[in-house]
């Protein structure tokens, strides 16, 4: 389903500052505030809004690295459809269950990996337990495994993370594709 204009600029509102009140939201979208309480619903029941969350300082919060582990996936150990909600059931348990803290697990492809875990460790030695935990409980099912670590005290030289430069390039492209037309 394609957005409407005021429903883009609605979810970019969103996305840059989810607390503000259907008012305060109205007013950015240049609309009324029970047309705002209408589209943000209209969003929310549609799946477009997953959840309202808060980011975090993870440096903050004792955080030390932020991994980006690849994986290669065993083709020999393929599973069969019907098997993989047990499979991911008994891997998010095992997953949930270790010190570090895992934020995305996802298949794809690229770099000649299958998947990718995004973690969030106190230091290297635990983000090295957790890559030894994940090659001791995945072991039939990975081939191959590397991490790209990312040291969250470093502040110079990187963008903070942040969901605004989203917000603001997804308008940035409506308006370009406007201009194209």
């Amino acid at each position: 389903m394609v957005l409407k204009e005021i429903e883009k600029k609605m979810l970019s509102e969103l996305i840059k500052n989810s607390r503000r009140s259907d008012r305060e939201l109205a007013k950015a979208i240049g609309a009324s505030q029970p047309t705002a309480t209408r589209i943000r619903t209209k969003l929310e029941r549609e799946g477009y809004v997953k959840e309202y969350t808060t980011i975090p300082n993870f440096n903050k919060m004792g955080y030390a690295i932020l991994a980006l582990t690849f994986m290669k996936l065993d083709v020999k150990h393929a599973m069969p459809p019907q098997d993989l909600e047990q499979f991911r059931r008994i891997h998010y348990d095992a997953v949930s269950k270790t010190p570090s803290t895992v934020m995305f697990v996802k298949r794809g492809m690229g770099l000649g990996y299958d998947a990718v875990i995004i973690s969030l460790h106190q230091d290297y030695a635990c983000c090295d337990r957790f890559r030894t935990f994940i090659r001791q409980h995945m072991t039939e099912r990975v081939s191959a495994i590397d991490t790209f670590l990312v040291n969250l005290e470093e502040e110079e030289n990187s963008l903070p993370f942040s969901f605004s430069l989203l917000a603001t390039q997804m308008m940035a492209i409506n308006c370009k594709d406007k201009q194209q037309a």
